[in-house]
């Protein structure tokens, strides 16, 4: 059989958005896809750290985590690189005068750092486990990898950001932003280049807005059943739902198993 290379989304893709939970013919399909000699490799914007269990549990030895940024073969963290520092830092100091709270991942774990208060003011406590250190004469400069910020910023004034768009972001939460990398696409080539693969045998499969950028024309993009309806428009094949094993069924659709 002709070698592929999937590379999967986790949440809605792998999993059943509402739980959490990886559903089980998808767990099964990795393992048949691994027996018939194609490489299985999970593609998120998470960070490495709350990555590498969930790929553990699922059977995937290989990871492009970090929106693209983080590179892991065999269970082996290859390169995991932070956001680009001085746009890190303009984009903070602008968020800090404008009042806004600020939260910054200085490394691949679940600390944040703060030189203030604010964010837990105006938004709260974030809902996952995060492990907050607060430094009053703290200063961005003082900072030396960026690998995730956050920024209490509703959508109404994000605008004001006139650095918004300085890096990638994505709005998970109403109440604020948070910066991080968002390049799929480019972490799919790079793990292409270390294990050999050819960009024509690329499968890639996503479910949400942040998937986008790794549909591309150069390689086969199949979105679920549940996938949002700007990433159906771009996808080569529509599978079924995550929860109604459209992992299973769009890979015995095209005899990968």
């Amino acid at each position: 059989m002709h070698k592929k290379y999937f590379f999967f989304d986790i949440d809605g893709t792998l999993t059943n958005k509402e739980t959490g939970e990886l559903v089980e013919s998808a767990k099964e399909t990795i393992q048949k896809l691994q027996d018939n000699g194609h490489f299985v490799c999970i593609a998120t914007g998470r960070a490495h750290y709350k990555t590498k269990d969930f790929a553990k549990m699922a059977g995937i030895h290989h990871i492009v985590s970090n929106g693209g940024a983080a590179i892991t073969i065999n269970d082996q963290v290859i390169e995991n690189k932070p956001l680009d520092r001085q746009k890190a830092i303009a984009l903070c100091q602008e968020a800090h005068q404008k009042g806004m709270g600020v939260l910054i991942s200085p490394n691949d774990s679940i600390d944040v750092i703060m030189n203030d208060e604010l964010f837990i003011q105006q938004v709260g406590y974030r809902k996952e486990p995060t492990r907050y250190f607060f430094d009053s004469s703290l200063t961005y400069q003082d900072i030396k990898d960026y690998y995730k910020i956050y920024i209490a910023v509703d959508e109404k004034r994000e605008k004001e950001l006139s650095l918004l768009d300085s890096l990638g972001h994505i709005r998970f939460m109403k109440e604020y932003l948070t910066y991080q990398h968002d390049a799929k696409d480019q972490g799919i080539n790079k793990m292409l280049e270390y294990v050999h693969g050819r960009i024509e045998d690329v499968v890639v499969f996503g479910d949400d807005y942040n998937d986008l950028i790794m549909f591309k024309p150069e390689w086969t993009s199949i979105a679920m059943g549940n996938a949002c309806e700007e990433l159906k428009k771009k996808a080569d094949f529509i599978t079924k739902k995550s929860t109604e094993d459209g992992i299973q069924y769009a890979c015995q659709y095209f005899g990968w198993i």
